[in-house]
């Protein structure tokens, strides 16, 4: 099986090389931006399948990422999946309307990240 991308999305090295460590027992050829501007430079010279994406980070945020993401060309295709500590119902409805595919509150474990991970490998 051929391996997919995966994009992660933090400002916070802890959380990319957290994240990292429990990809890595999956079929993911795994990349890393530090804030969303980032994020859509790599997203331009290579689409990922799968983006991993905080919603709180400097220069661009999350939700901005998502907007101008599927606004591109390509740019409906990854599976996105917030990994934030932004609980509330708005964020959670603004990421959905947003595009994102799935929603997960921070702080969580490798067996939650690999179940909303799942399917995707599939993709």
């Amino acid at each position: 099986m051929s391996s997919k991308r995966c994009l992660i999305i933090d400002d916070s090295p802890t959380i990319r090389k957290v994240v990292r460590r429990i990809l890595q027992d999956l079929p993911f050829e795994v990349e890393e931006a530090e804030n969303g501007e980032i994020g859509l430079a790599r997203c331009d010279l290579r689409m990922p399948n799968v983006i991993l994406l905080d919603w709180n980070m400097p220069v661009m945020n999350g939700i901005e990422f998502l907007r101008s993401l599927r606004s591109r060309a390509g740019g409906d295709s990854p599976a996105v999946i917030f990994c934030t500590t932004e609980s509330d119902v708005e964020h959670i409805r603004e990421a959905i309307e947003g595009g994102a595919n799935e929603y997960i509150i921070k702080p969580f474990d490798a067996e939650m990240l690999r179940s909303k991970l799942g399917p995707m490998i599939t993709m």
